[in-house]
């Protein structure tokens, strides 16, 4: 049994017409570019703003300029620390030195592996402007702690979702807690567009307008008027046209997920650590993440028999060749110098199958 680790051509499949449909449209209407007319655009955007109870969305280029134009619309730049958390994709880290300032890693929480709150205070000095929360695999930071750091030291919070469409604390989306929300639609994401796209939400209109311009070249409604400098970062109508489509099945491929994940660990409980949820958190499982000791050898294993596996990720972020020079130790941040020694990620979609579950369980013994 050969087992992908995702399979976007059987999701295709079955949503085959609507997609097509939907791409032929914005053929027949040439609104590939995603300006201020572009309706496929500002319709995705108006059903993902209601989706995640946000009251602005903004489509842009992919993930890591959402992320970017973020820090850019709070202020963030030269001399200016942002904090981040030490397991990541690299775009996290990479997003603040881009607009010209200092990623501040911190430690992760052992259980669920994002940023632990309990460590943020002691690394916050007069130059940190912003802390960058990630609800790393599909599972919430804890921003009901961070929330209050951040208040109380008056930063800026923007909440990296890129493996998290649909996740919830306390009920409300993630996203819409802190004062930005950035999303990644990568085509593997649990809401994937046919290419790059990625997307700004905010309750804060001052911060939107300050987005669009930043992504449009300074420009707003009008061509040619340049408030600012700005750059070009826009979504395009065939990606928005997609995840129209898309998006009204979100919430049934996500209990998919969660019903995979909770099979695996009634299987996998026993064998190996098996990914962990807050009370109060929803988690969407962008990723299945266990832990074993025996890592690599389980990884050979599954591959030998035609499952996919991967590790996300085998460096934490501050031992990154990138980042060598800064001299970071394990001794300072030494779980998630331990984990990325144990994680591995199994096969999780939601046209993934209890049989093929299964199979996979029983190949790790």
């Amino acid at each position: 049994m050969k087992i992908p680790f995702v399979d976007l051509k059987l999701q295709y499949e079955s949503l085959k017409n609507e997609l097509d449909n939907a791409i032929q449209q914005v053929m027949d209407d040439c609104a590939f570019i995603g300006t201020a007319s572009n309706k496929y655009v500002k319709a995705f955007e108006d059903q993902f703003a209601q989706f995640l109870g946000a009251k602005f969305c903004m489509g842009c280029a992919n993930g890591t300029d959402a992320l970017e134009i973020a820090l850019k619309a709070l202020g963030v730049g030269p001399g200016d620390e942002v904090i981040v958390p030490a397991l990541s994709w690299i775009a996290t880290s990479e997003s603040v030195s881009t607009v010209g300032a200092t990623p501040v890693f911190v430690d992760i929480e052992p259980d669920y592996y994002t940023i632990n709150p309990e460590l943020i205070e002691a690394k916050i000095t007069s130059a940190t402007k912003a802390i960058i929360p990630v609800h790393l695999y599909g599972h919430p930071a804890a921003m009901d702690k961070i929330m209050p750091i951040a208040r109380k030291y008056d930063l800026k919070v923007i909440e990296d979702c890129a493996q998290a469409h649909g996740a919830e604390i306390n009920g409300q989306k993630v996203g819409t807690i802190g004062d930005v929300g950035t999303f990644s639609f990568f085509p593997g994401k649990n809401l994937g567009a046919y290419g790059d796209a990625g997307g700004i939400v905010t309750n804060l209109p001052d911060i939107m307008t300050r987005c669009k311009m930043i992504s449009q070249h300074g420009q707003l409604d009008k061509k040619h008027i340049h408030f600012i400098e700005g750059r070009n970062s826009r979504m395009d109508g065939i990606q928005a046209a997609v995840l129209s489509v898309k998006l009204p099945y979100l919430n049934q491929w996500t209990e998919k997920r969660i019903e995979h994940a909770n099979h695996y660990s009634r299987i996998l409980s026993d064998k190996v650590n098996t990914p962990r949820t807050r009370n109060n958190c929803k988690h969407v499982f962008h990723l299945y993440v266990i832990e074993s000791d025996k890592r690599d050898a389980l990884s050979a294993k599954l591959s030998q028999e035609n499952i996919a596996n991967a590790i996300q990720y085998p460096t934490a972020l501050p031992f990154l060749d990138a980042y060598q020079k800064r001299g970071f130790t394990p001794l300072d941040f030494p779980i998630a110098s331990e984990i990325t020694q144990k994680i591995l990620s199994l096969p999780i979609f939601p046209e993934l199958t209890n049989q093929q579950v299964e199979f996979i369980s029983a190949t790790i013994g």
